[in-house]
């Protein structure tokens, strides 16, 4: 590691961190905590919460679900909020972050913030633009902006090769544009973690574990594609000794959810809302087999975690989703009925092939995905942009 990178000042900032469970929010705590931990000097600026370790800093904001934001939104006229960047509640919740958070910036004499809140990071550029902080902005694209958006922003930090491909072919090669996948901490998420799950949750220890862990939702998650999916497996193999654990965020629709999986797949499948990262490791070691319902996703943290547990994956046909997972996973069309759950039923009949896949995809994460190799790129990207902002001064 070069002095430069050393003495930098950085910022990882994220919105919902504190009051919100999603990877994005899951990216910027580990993020911060791994570079606190490789003695860089680094803030980890959240939205709500506590400060729970001396680098930490809340910052003041109206958070999506709050009261204040509630009232901001009922009361401002729809076509002004759009104007002024207070369009919905986690543009609010953007904007009175950004404003609060320079302060922080200024008084820090921060090098370089990371984030991937869009609205702050075009914010915080413009203000750095204006001379208001010294602060250069790094915006992890990982929350589906559209490509045309991304135009406004001087440094953009791709999830995958694909989507920088994408963004490339529509605006041209950006010179500070770069592709950094997010990372897993494979010494914590490794299959020879010790789970007291199956106990806590009445499934048997020779008992097969399909395991799920997103926001428990229709759109994009598409959970009641996957329920309906492991249902079939019971219907064709009601022989099988499968139980279905389902893990993730709430969302308004997620007692709906629940209470129609337990209508469906009976005392075979167990919800774990809002489980904690810290069990995280655990939680993936638990399961023989990880479906990803999702058509789409930025990255996928989640089936990468899988991976370093083990675990194989049966994720959607997508460019991004097989890049993720390599040869740990098996990629099949999921807009068709049926697929997945043949692919499951597949996999669960053959312990072989599970191990074989598993061994595979653990061995493909710790050579793409592992925090030490993510964080030693991550570091360049910011000393690249320091140089960047020294010549240019």
């Amino acid at each position: 590691m070069n002095l430069a990178a050393k003495d930098l000042r950085i910022c990882v900032a994220s919105t919902g961190l504190g009051h919100v469970m999603r990877g994005v929010e899951g990216w910027a705590h580990d993020l911060g905590h791994a570079l606190a931990r490789r003695g860089h000097n680094v803030l980890l600026c959240k939205g709500d919460g506590e400060a729970t370790a001396p680098f930490e800093r809340v910052v003041s904001c109206w958070t999506r679900r709050s009261e204040a934001t509630e009232r901001l939104l009922r009361w401002l006229p729809k076509s002004l909020g759009w104007r002024v960047g207070l369009g919905n509640a986690y543009n609010v919740e953007q904007t009175t972050f950004a404003w609060n958070l320079l302060g922080i910036l200024r008084r820090e004499r921060v090098d370089v913030l990371h984030l991937k809140d869009p609205q702050v990071a075009l914010l915080v550029q413009r203000a750095a633009r204006m001379g208001l902080c010294q602060t250069r902005v790094l915006f992890g694209h990982g929350t589906e902006e559209p490509i045309e958006s991304l135009v406004q922003l001087e440094h953009v930090h791709h999830l995958a090769p694909w989507h920088q491909d994408e963004a490339e072919s529509v605006l041209g090669a950006r010179e500070g544009w770069c592709t950094i996948p997010n990372f897993v901490d494979t010494d914590r998420f490794r299959p020879t973690i010790t789970s007291t799950f199956r106990r806590e949750w009445s499934i048997p220890e020779d008992g097969l574990v399909v395991t799920v862990c997103s926001a428990i939702k229709r759109q994009h998650k598409r959970l009641d594609c996957l329920i309906e999916e492991f249902s079939m497996v019971q219907q064709q193999r009601p022989d099988l000794p499968v139980w279905f654990v389902i893990a993730g965020g709430r969302s308004q629709e997620s007692d709906q959810l629940i209470e129609f999986g337990r209508a469906k797949l009976g005392d075979r499948v167990r919800f774990v809302p809002e489980l904690s990262r810290d069990r995280m490791p655990e939680f993936h070691a638990t399961g023989d087999v990880f479906v990803h319902g999702s058509l789409f996703e930025m990255f996928g943290t989640v089936m990468a975690e899988a991976l370093a547990c083990g675990v194989p994956c049966i994720i959607h046909e997508h460019p991004v989703m097989q890049w993720v997972v390599g040869p740990g996973g098996i990629a099949i069309d999921m807009r068709v009925a049926g697929n997945v759950a043949m692919t499951l039923v597949r996999l669960l009949d053959q312990e072989t092939l599970r191990k074989q896949m598993g061994v595979a995809g653990q061995a493909y994460c710790r050579d793409r995905f592992d925090q030490d190799r993510v964080i030693d790129q991550t570091v360049e990207q910011y000393a690249k942009i320091s140089r960047r902002k020294a010549v240019a001064a």
